[in-house]
């Protein structure tokens, strides 16, 4: 009897200590309280976070009019963006900077939830934190749009949004992939935008059977979640292009040999020939100090 006593209390133990390990996570609100925001800097980070390349209204040519409603198709179900609009009640427009912040760097909800990371926080949570409350600060110009988000189509036990703690624990970081060494200050520069702005791992980094990045095989490609076809590899080994051709690509959508960029990277492209030239010249040094991998 004692035996299972001592079971039991150890069972309640570990389950304590596994629901506060992974619960959801939020900042500290004064650190967040004390930034002024730059609403020109907001706009850069909407454009380089590639915040209407999921948001905005697919039957809707307004990059701004971001109502949400894209699906995302996984291998755990589909996902749908939500409105992210300045719509209090539909949209994002009653959250506050700390609000953005929790569910950008932590992927936690204003109602202390977990966020399915179909929502790139993952890096996102290396994000500069002036940064996200200049973007909040800027979202807050654009348009109001009343269109409810639609719930995600997912089944059992991906719907459980408690195990996604656990998933955190085992898959969040905040440190960079390519580590600091030498970059010199164009290719520090470029990471920002690549590793957390751009969440280029996102999509080009393979991942595992529970959907946690592969972090040794970064940005060396895999099969498309949606489950047509493979997403480039765009190390070094894979991507043979120079800087200069890197860089007119995200510019221009052009590749050298003559080819027009097409399905989601032409978002992407739309995205960063609005940042400076400056910009997309560091991603394309950044993109060549990946280790390669074949």
């Amino acid at each position: 009897m004692r035996i299972v006593r001592l079971v039991i209390v150890f069972l309640v133990i570990a389950v304590g200590a596994g629901l506060w390990l992974t619960a959801p996570k939020t900042v500290t609100p004064g650190d967040i309280s004390a930034i002024t925001p730059d609403l020109e800097r907001g706009k850069w980070v909407f454009h380089a976070g590639g915040c209407a390349g999921c948001h905005a209204a697919p039957d809707s040519d307004d990059p701004y009019l971001l109502a949400g409603g894209l699906a995302l198709a996984s291998p755990f179900g589909t996902f749908y963006a939500p409105n992210i609009s300045s719509d209090p009640d539909h949209g994002i427009g009653d959250w506050t900077a700390e609000d953005l912040a929790n569910a950008m760097i932590h992927g936690t909800s204003p109602d202390g939830q977990h966020y399915y990371p179909a929502f790139p926080y993952p890096s996102y949570t290396k994000a500069d934190p002036s940064d996200i409350v200049s973007l909040h600060a800027y979202m807050q110009t654009l348009p109001a749009d009343a269109t409810p988000s639609r719930a995600h189509d997912l089944g059992f036990p991906f719907n459980i949004r408690l195990a996604l703690g656990g998933w955190k624990l085992l898959f969040m970081r905040d440190d960079w992939v390519v580590a600091p060494g030498d970059l010199n200050d164009q290719e520090t520069h470029g990471r920002y935008l690549a590793e957390a702005m751009g969440h280029c791992g996102e999509c080009h980094t393979p991942r595992n059977l529970l959907g946690g990045p592969a972090t040794g095989e970064w940005l060396a490609g895999g099969p498309n979640p949606a489950g047509q076809g493979k997403i480039p590899n765009i190390t070094p080994a894979g991507l043979a292009w120079s800087q200069d051709e890197i860089a007119e690509y995200l510019s221009s959508g052009f590749t050298p040999d003559y080819d027009v960029v097409g399905g989601h990277m032409a978002e992407i492209v739309e995205n960063y020939a609005r940042l400076t030239p400056e910009d997309r010249a560091a991603v394309a040094a950044y993109l060549k100090r990946v280790p390669p991998r074949e």
